[in-house]
């Protein structure tokens, strides 16, 4: 299991990108919502959307989970 986070800044195409807690990416702490432990990038997603209905996956790190 990964552990993963949201950013809470949304990116300039309307997105919240979602991380693992590995990723080179990642924003800054203070920035960061923990969305909790999961085995898929897509239950992460799916968990950040409760908070930001446009959540994406991280195209570095959850790229199965990403959208363009």
């Amino acid at each position: 299991m990964d552990l993963y986070y949201v950013n809470k800044n949304v990116q300039t195409n309307g997105d919240h990108e979602v991380h693992k807690s590995t990723c080179g990416h990642k924003p800054n702490r203070e920035n960061s919502l923990y969305l909790g432990a999961f085995n898929t990038c897509k239950n992460a997603v799916k968990e950040a959307k409760k908070y930001y209905i446009k959540s994406n996956g991280c195209y570095y790190c959850c790229n199965e989970c990403h959208t363009s």
